[in-house]
């Protein structure tokens, strides 16, 4: 065989064998876990992922949702951690399953089991008042609650910007009268007198924001559609953190398999239709790339701990 010839047979098998390689995977259905009920904003954006995915790699992607548990079990994330780390079982985890996941007696997600690929979403949380309140700002509230009882309205004490709202509260020298869960915390919430403060998300009093104020934004950055509102982190660093959503796999899984579901979840999640759920809802939209992730995740451990310690 000519020096020629052989050359060309060389090159066709490793061209044949980096087909094979980059073929490995996807190589059958992939699952993106959400461990909530479908519809929110954290399901929303990743089946834009899932069905850009599947047009990218050409194999079925579905999104399951696995609610309960929102201070844990997290039976979700448990899905995925006792799922092979081969990339066709991902976790959309809000905060909540990295942060804390581990350490409030989960023995399937003790240890940490998850790496994030990338974080893409911050949920628009804000704590808001009604116009007619006699306070404008934290500073005000604060003087006013040392005199009057005033009470708040949250999701539930386990999420992070409850623990927030009531981590700033001590730090800003007040008491709440009193505080209570609600399933729906919106307009009619303030607008009923049930609750002086609600802890919810933007887009539930997007239909009165004319007659609210909008006293925190419980956010990364202000909120384009309410952008006089401080961040929490603006008013009390310690307190700097938010309620955000990311992929996340098992420790375990090979890079080479991470990079293609960022390489397709970081373009969809700048797409012009995830920006325009951003928009509209006052969400926060964006990539951030694995390396930052996890060292927001760390900080944010830190910063939940001290949390724990105020509010103990």
């Amino acid at each position: 065989m000519t020096t020629k010839i052989l050359s060309g047979v060389l090159a066709a098998a490793m061209s044949l064998g980096a087909g094979a390689a980059l073929a490995e995977y996807p190589e059958k259905p992939v699952n993106f876990i959400v461990p909530w009920p479908p519809g929110d904003l954290e399901d929303v954006l990743t089946r834009m992922i899932a069905e850009d995915f599947q047009a990218e790699y050409g194999v079925p992607a579905a999104v399951v949702n696995k609610p309960g548990g929102g201070g844990g079990p997290f039976p979700g994330a448990i899905e995925v951690a006792n799922a092979p780390a081969d990339g066709y079982t991902i976790g959309s985890f809000v905060i909540g399953v990295p942060v804390v996941g581990h350490q409030i007696g989960i023995p399937d997600l003790t240890p940490e089991k998850f790496d994030p690929l990338g974080i893409f979403l911050t949920y628009p949380f804000v704590i808001a008042t009604s116009g007619d309140a006699p306070y404008s700002n934290v500073e005000e509230l604060a003087a006013y609650a040392k005199e009057n009882d005033v009470a708040l309205g949250h999701f539930g004490d386990p999420l992070t910007p409850t623990q927030v709202t009531k981590a700033m509260a001590v730090n800003a020298g007040f008491e709440w009268g009193s505080d209570a869960a609600f399933d729906a915390l919106d307009c009619n919430t303030l607008a009923s007198g049930d609750a002086d403060v609600i802890n919810t998300t933007l887009q539930l009093i997007l239909p009165c924001l004319d007659t609210v104020k909008v006293l925190v934004a419980i956010t990364d950055e202000r909120i384009s559609l309410v952008p006089d509102a401080p961040t929490i982190g603006e008013l009390d660093p310690s307190l700097n953190i938010a309620l955000w959503n990311g992929l996340f796999v098992t420790k375990d899984t090979p890079q080479d398999v991470r990079d293609k579901i960022i390489a397709v979840a970081s373009k969809t999640v700048m797409s012009e239709r995830a920006q325009a759920v951003a928009a509209e809802t006052g969400a926060l939209v964006y990539w951030q790339d694995a390396e930052a992730s996890a060292a927001r995740v760390a900080a944010d451990i830190e910063t939940v701990a001290r949390i724990g310690e105020l509010l103990e």
